[in-house]
């Protein structure tokens, strides 16, 4: 059987791309409560698709290895960490002051399996980068990560631990720069915040921006002390089409890679910028928004692919799994296969939804002085910062492969950077969520985080030095090997329960 990971020429370097995507059939279980607009059943959607259309017979695909505590602990507080593992529906009544303290509640809820499924998809996006960093693969994609909103101590926008760090942090073991590059509606803070005084990583958002959910990301936001100009936000209006989108990101990055020159790429592609989202007000076409993907693959660096927002969950599904395409090279097929959610995508049961007829606030002079403004900043990087490394994380080794393992049904692929905790099995006990028929936008319930509201400035005010991930020098808390499981390309994935 072939197992795949080779995809098809693309572009004008005609070279194949190796894709690694990263699934674990439990992450559509969790369930963040009744009304809640945050639904990982929409990645277990996704899958399914990706499945029907024949896509995992080209990918290498793996089951995460949900990440340790002492992995969460490279960017997160440890004591953030360890609440997050003991809190529980049963007990967050005897521990209100902790949840308040952690910002854990309303917009963040505590749910059966919390932590697990921390584990799980932080675990994806590291792995997705221990791939990359040992060269098995060209891209590497997990739609479970992408949780741009969470700090160092506190949970916010529906996340809870920040996957996109903790991968970067892993990237920047073998690469002297990294770039992120986020998409999603919201402006990606946790990731900005955490490596705004870095010139190691550039972070570039694309966001709505005005009296809107988390109240960041303002152009004048260009980051601090070695990262200054390292930061880049593009702050946008409602209404934003492909074209407009397109006029600000292609010449942005294209200058952002020329200037930056990063070793590896990160690219946030959360799906609540397309037209019709539950809560966004961004009227991307799937193909627009896919258009980012390609072009970021163009540039033929190594690409991680995450997921993020997202909640009109058969768009989700659909822009995945086109996105999914587009690392491939490959081209889906408009009509959608039969296949177990083929009710969610109906009366027309196609790949592409027609974006709306909304007005575009983004007016042509607008987007040309943020243009210009950006691009200016840009010109006062003279060249990509060099580093020298006074301690160099070692190598991870890669033992050679048990040939009695190396089957289509279940590999064991040995170049891990996290470890095996024997002495703590992962908890399977997780709420199933009883699937409620999607709202309209304007049925989204009131007092969301992703709702437009005000911004609280007491909290950016702080030091940003202190808050931030410092990566110079690179001395890292090497873990040790452990093996990933790797599951079939032809799996069947469980048929979710509707009531």
């Amino acid at each position: 059987m072939d197992t795949g990971g080779n995809s098809l020429p693309s572009g004008p370097d005609g070279v194949k791309r190796k894709v690694s995507y990263f699934y674990d059939p439990e992450v559509g279980n969790y369930y963040y409560g009744q009304g809640h607009p945050m639904k990982p059943h929409r990645i277990r959607m996704t899958h399914a698709l990706l499945a029907h259309y024949g896509l995992l017979q080209n990918m290498q695909v793996y089951k995460p290895l949900p990440a340790r505590e002492r992995d969460l602990c490279r960017f997160h507080a440890d004591d953030y960490v360890n609440f997050l593992r003991s809190i529980t529906p049963e007990t967050q009544q005897d521990q209100l002051r902790q949840l308040k303290r952690f910002n854990v509640g309303e917009d963040c809820p505590v749910f059966d399996g919390l932590f697990s499924f921390c584990q799980t998809y932080a675990g994806g996006s590291v792995g997705g980068a221990v791939k990359l960093n040992h060269n098995i693969c060209d891209i590497a994609i997990n739609w479970a990560g992408g949780l741009h909103h969470a700090k160092k101590c506190e949970a916010s926008g529906f996340c809870y631990v920040n996957d996109i760090v903790l991968a970067i942090l892993e990237l920047l073991k073998q690469h002297q720069r990294v770039l992120y590059v986020d998409i999603d509606i919201h402006h990606g803070d946790g990731v900005e915040e955490a490596f705004y005084t870095s010139d190691r990583v550039m972070t570039v958002s694309f966001h709505k921006f005005g009296d809107y959910f988390p109240g960041t990301g303002d152009i004048r936001d260009i980051g601090y002390s070695k990262g200054k100009y390292y930061s880049l936000n593009v702050p946008l209006d409602d209404g934003i089409d492909d074209e407009s989108y397109h006029f600000l990101f292609k010449p942005i990055i294209g200058k952002v890679m020329e200037v930056f020159k990063p070793g590896a790429v990160v690219l946030q592609c959360g799906a609540d910028s397309l037209s019709g989202d539950r809560l966004g007000c961004f009227n991307l076409s799937i193909k627009g928004h896919a258009e980012c993907v390609k072009f970021m693959r163009s540039f033929n660096v190594p690409l991680l692919l995450l997921g993020g927002g997202g909640y009109t969950i058969r768009n989700v599904a659909r822009c995945w799994c086109y996105e999914t395409g587009v690392a491939l090279g490959t081209e889906v097929d408009d009509q959608l296969p039969q296949h177990e959610y083929y009710e969610y995508f109906g009366p027309d049961y196609t790949l592409h939804v027609a974006p709306s007829n909304m007005e575009n606030k983004n007016t042509r002079q607008l987007l040309e002085e943020i243009r210009n403004n950006l691009l200016d900043n840009l010109s006062k990087l003279q060249h990509a910062p060099s580093v020298q490394f006074l301690e160099r994380p070692p190598d991870t080794e890669l033992p050679e492969a048990d040939e009695d393992q190396d089957d289509a049904d279940e590999r064991w692929d040995p170049d891990s950077d996290m470890e095996v905790d024997e002495k703590r099995p992962i908890p399977s006990r997780v709420k199933r969520e009883a699937i409620e028929p999607e709202r309209k936008d304007s049925e989204a319930p009131k007092g969301t985080a992703e709702q437009a509201r005000g911004f609280d400035n007491m909290a950016t005010n702080e030091t940003l030095s202190t808050k931030s991930v410092d990566v110079r020098p690179m001395a890292i808390d090497e873990p040790t090997v452990k093996v990933e499981q790797e599951t079939s390309n032809k799996a069947s994935d469980p048929i979710y329960p509707k009531s």
